[in-house]
């Protein structure tokens, strides 16, 4: 009985943050899947494992979660003043789809030393000693991210004593600056704001009219109140994920705000387009437990944010998303901004499902626009395999 061939591909699995993706060089992979369109997708969706109706991507490198469901793939930059091009890809778990619309702030943390590791970065570029600045394009949507990456005796640093709540064990810390976070997003106007307002009535079927914080900064997202949907702000996942009704609500929550936001024509295109916009909700601060078992004060923190990705309460809260919620804390008036007790602060610290997270970032109100030069947050990320990954020959 004929059969066909796997090949072989050079691969790097990495952590990022509190995620895991595949890494690709760009000239690594099979001619075809060199250029975006249905290859490309195939190729990936078979490396990951997806689509896979029983859920749990056995039959391939993916983790069955929105967090571990990522491909990456960099190549040297041809723009000026960056060293490389990274390009994100959101694989679906259960459809046959590849969703391109919008970055992974965790997986950028791995970028830099990925580059490195890979030879994309021009050797004068890495000190023997000290830290390593990477420029990177995120090619999804046009923006900058400077990555600053540990460099110890010539190598990437990758152990360190830096914790990341929603990660197991310390790392080296990773220092990302996302510069001009506001999205670009085709549809959103270019504005940071792409109603016009800080917060707007949203109407939703079988809900009514709610508040809602519409942002394009690092991804857009929608914020509502915990409040004004029933919940509190402390949930974990199995409060959310594991209720139906509560997963269809908060899905048709992102899909009006999508259309308001100008990301889609039509609510039927939200299901293609389930990366982004990204909807959270939030609260002020109160006393939690995380989903390890640490206690979190109120005090400690604040405000809370609990953020769903790919239709799932995050375990932890996108990298990305954190960038919205320190741009939009950063303006008086917004939700975010309100539930974190109002002002103008340049950095804030709120509590997710599985911790604490501090972001930071800059505000500007220029002639009744605001803007943010950039925003800025720690992560780590580390190699867990590297070698080759193999797929059916007839697999794209």
């Amino acid at each position: 009985m004929p059969h066909t061939s796997q090949i072989k591909i050079p691969a790097t699995y990495m952590r990022g943050g509190t995620s895991k993706g595949v890494f690709f060089r760009l000239q690594d992979l099979p001619e075809a899947a060199r250029v975006p369109g249905p290859a490309r997708d195939k190729l990936l969706l078979r490396v990951i494992g997806s689509p896979d109706p029983y859920g749990k991507q056995i039959d391939g490198m993916g983790g069955a979660t929105s967090s571990t469901s990522k491909t990456v793939i960099v190549s040297k930059s041809t723009r000026a003043d960056h060293d490389v091009d990274y390009l994100f890809g959101q694989v679906s778990i259960d459809k046959p789809f590849v969703d391109w619309s919008g970055n992974c702030g965790n997986l950028s943390s791995a970028v830099g030393s990925f580059s490195i590791n890979a030879g994309l970065l021009a050797p004068e570029r890495v000190p023997h000693n000290g830290m390593a600045t990477v420029r990177i394009w995120q090619a999804n949507i046009g923006k900058t991210i400077i990555a600053h990456v540990p460099v110890t005796d010539g190598e990437v640093q990758e152990t360190g004593d830096f914790e990341l709540d929603g990660v197991t064990f310390p790392a080296a810390e990773v220092q990302l600056e996302f510069m001009d976070p506001a999205a670009d997003e085709e549809g959103a106007g270019g504005s940071m704001f792409p109603t016009g307002n800080l917060v707007d009535e949203l109407e939703v079927p079988g809900l009514g009219s709610i508040r809602a914080t519409m942002i394009n900064a690092g991804i857009p997202t929608i914020f509502v109140n915990a409040a004004d949907i029933g919940y509190t702000g402390t949930e974990l996942q199995d409060a959310i994920n594991g209720d139906p009704r509560a997963l269809a609500l908060f899905e048709t929550i992102r899909a009006h705000g999508a259309l308001r936001m100008g990301l889609i024509d039509d609510l039927g295109q939200a299901a293609s387009r389930q990366h982004t916009p990204k909807v959270a909700f939030v609260a002020p601060p109160l006393d939690y437990t995380s989903s390890s078992g640490k206690r979190v004060a109120a005090d400690e923190i604040d405000l809370l944010v609990r953020a769903l990705s790919m239709g799932k309460l995050h375990h932890a809260m996108m990298g990305t998303a954190a960038v919205a919620i320190g741009t939009a804390a950063a303006v008086p008036g917004t939700l975010v901004n309100l539930a974190a007790g109002g002002g103008q602060p340049a950095a804030v610290r709120f509590g997710h499902p599985s911790g604490t997270l501090r972001v930071g970032a800059e505000a500007v109100d220029m002639n009744g626009e605001w803007s943010v030069t950039k925003a800025v947050m720690s992560r780590s990320a580390r190699v867990l395999m590297e070698g080759w990954v193999r797929v059916p020959g007839d697999g794209f």
